[in-house]
């Protein structure tokens, strides 16, 4: 029984790894950025699901909770680990791999007070996924990216989708949740790269 659902778990997550889809388009095009030189970022963490709960707070409780019954004071530790990532690893992961891919045609960071437009970087799943060893399930997230010009959300150039970006560190040794989420920002950064250098033209 225990080998079954071993096996279960490998063939699940070897699945969900595989349903990572392209971008694809909602609204607009990316004709507007012909000639830009500068680009906005904004990262949207304001409502997402997280794996199989029906919103991040759910998650959050439920780790927080866990991981305070194992060892007081560790479910807090988590909470401001899970926090730090979303502002600090997660886009720092995303605008470096977004850079290179980006190969110096447009300069993309935070803040850029140069740029006319913004891309808001929105996260509206994501999968933790899991590694003890013997067995391991790669993390994802689904992405919007929604360009609007700088100062004016309501202007909305172009509208992208972009679910199931699988991200795992290569040879395996992603026993860290943050991690493994943070390749996926990496995968779906370069990803989104070089399909804005192929439409923007």
């Amino acid at each position: 029984m225990k080998k079954l659902t071993l096996s279960l778990l490998l063939i699940a997550g070897a699945g969900f790894t595989s349903m990572a889809q392209k971008i694809r388009t909602e609204s607009g095009d990316l004709s507007f950025l012909k000639g830009q030189t500068e680009l906005n970022i904004r990262y949207d963490f304001s409502d997402f699901q997280v794996g199989g709960f029906a919103s991040e707070e759910d998650y959050k409780n439920k780790k927080i909770k866990e991981y305070n019954e194992k060892e007081a004071g560790r479910g807090d530790t988590w909470e401001k680990s899970w926090e730090r990532d979303k502002k600090e690893r997660f886009p720092n992961k995303f605008e470096e791999l977004f850079d290179k891919g980006l190969a110096g045609k447009i300069h993309a960071v935070q803040n850029n007070e140069k740029a006319a437009y913004t891309l808001i970087v929105k996260t509206t799943f994501i999968e933790p996924g899991f590694n003890v060893g013997v067995v391991r399930r790669s993390a994802a997230v689904a992405f919007e990216y929604i360009f609007v010009e700088s100062g004016d959300d309501s202007k909305v150039m172009a509208k992208l989708k972009q679910p199931n970006v699988p991200g795992s560190q290569f040879g395996g040794y992603d026993f860290d949740t943050g991690t493994r989420i943070s390749e996926s920002y990496a995968k779906g950064a370069k990803m989104l790269a070089a399909h804005m250098l192929k439409n923007m033209k």
